[in-house]
C-alpha cells in the first residue's frame, strides 16, 4: 500500500495530498510518528495476561486520530502530534523486538492513517518470524474497505462502539456519523474475524473485543449501544467479547463539554445489568476503582 495522492484511508476521505507535505485532516503527514511501544500490561486480561504476568500486550502507539474526542486521554499523541519520525525499517524492528520481550500480541493503536508504512513493516516481520496475533485497536471509526483489505493481517479486532446518537458522535469525537460508519465497520471485523478462540493459557489468538466507555450523564446512549452491541450478534450469528468501561475521567477539553466529572456506581450499574439482561456476559466490566485520580501520558517515545 503506498500513501495516496489523495488520502482517503479513514471515514474523514479529506483527500489530503500528504505524499506532497499536506497534512489530513487525522494530522498526519508524509513522515510515520510513533509515539511510543512498550509492553502493555493493561489491556483486557485475554491481551495482557493477569496483573502478575511479567510479559503483556506488545502495544505501539501511532500519532493522530481521525476523531476529535475532547475527552481523550492521550490527547498529546492522538491530537498534539507527539512522537517521534521513524521509518518503516524501524517498526519492523520495533515488532520484533516486542515479540523478543515477551509480548503475547502485538498491539497496534490508532495506526490506519500510518498503513502505507505499518503493512510492510508488519509482512516483513512475519517473513523474520513475527507469530504473535496482530490486534488492531481503533476507536471503531473506520472504513469497511480498510477493514476488509486487513483480512489477512489482522487476527484480533479491538475496537470501541462509542456513541449510539448522532449528536453525541458529533459533539464529542466531531463525527455526526460517527455510530453509522462504526456499525458498519464492526460487522465486518465480526464477519471476517469469527468467534473467539484462545491459546492453551487464555490469551485470545483470534476474535473481536468491542468497547464502550460510558460517559457521566449519558447512561441512556450507552443503553442504546448495548442494544446495538446484542443487535450485531444476533444479525452477524458471531459471538464477540464485550468490555464495559467504567474508567472515565475528565481530561483534555471534557469539562468544557459537560463531562466534568467521573461516571457514578449507578450510571454504570445500569449499563452493565442492561448487557447482561441482553445476554453479552462473555467479557469484561471493571471495578470503579479504575478510575485513576490521575493520568501520565506515555510522553518518553519509550522503546521507539
Amino acid at each position: 500500500m503506498q500513501l495516496p495522492v489523495q488520502c482517503r484511508l479513514c471515514p474523514r476521505q479529506c483527500g489530503a495530498n500528504r505524499a506532497a507535505g499536506e497534512t489530513g485532516r487525522c494530522g498526519a503527514g508524509d513522515a510515520l510518528l510513533v509515539a511510543r511501544a512498550a509492553l502493555h500490561h493493561w489491556e483486557e486480561p485475554c491481551l495482557s495476561g493477569p496483573p502478575e504476568a511479567q510479559t503483556g500486550s506488545g502495544t505501539v502507539f501511532f500519532t493522530g486520530c481521525p476523531l476529535g474526542c475532547c475527552y481523550c486521554q492521550n490527547y498529546a499523541i492522538s491530537q498534539q502530534g507527539l512522537g517521534k519520525a521513524i521509518d518503516a525499517a524501524r517498526l519492523e524492528e520495533i515488532f520484533l523486538e516486542l515479540q523478543q520481550k515477551g509480548a503475547k500480541n502485538l498491539n497496534l493503536v490508532t495506526a490506519t492513517q500510518w498503513l502505507p508504512w505499518v503493512l510492510p513493516a508488519l509482512h516483513g516481520a512475519r517473513a523474520r518470524g513475527l507469530t504473535i496475533p496482530v490486534v488492531y485497536n481503533t476507536g471503531g471509526y473506520e472504513r469497511v474497505e480498510v477493514v476488509r483489505a486487513l483480512q489477512k493481517d489482522v487476527d484480533i479486532w479491538l475496537a470501541d462502539i462509542k456513541y449510539a446518537t448522532e449528536g453525541l458522535g458529533a459533539g464529542l469525537s466531531d463525527a455526526a456519523d460517527y455510530n453509522v460508519v462504526t456499525l458498519r465497520a464492526v460487522e465486518q471485523m465480526l464477519r471476517q474475524t469469527g468467534a473467539p478462540q484462545f491459546d492453551a493459557d487464555g490469551y485470545l489468538r483470534r476474535g473481536v473485543i468491542i468497547r464502550h466507555l460510558v460517559l457521566p450523564g449519558h447512561a441512556a446512549d450507552s443503553l442504546e449501544v448495548v442494544k446495538q452491541m446484542a443487535a450485531l450478534r444476533e444479525k452477524t450469528g458471531v459471538e464477540f467479547l464485550s468490555s464495559l468501561m467504567s474508567q472515565f475521567t475528565p481530561f483534555y477539553h471534557a469539562a468544557d463539554h459537560g463531562l466534568g466529572r467521573r461516571v457514578t456506581t449507578y450510571e454504570y450499574r445500569k449499563v452493565v445489568d442492561a448487557a447482561i439482561a441482553a445476554g453479552l456476559t462473555d467479557g469484561y466490566m471493571q471495578e470503579k476503582s479504575s478510575a485513576r485520580e490521575e493520568y501520565t501520558p506515555p510522553f518518553d517515545l519509550e522503546g521507539v
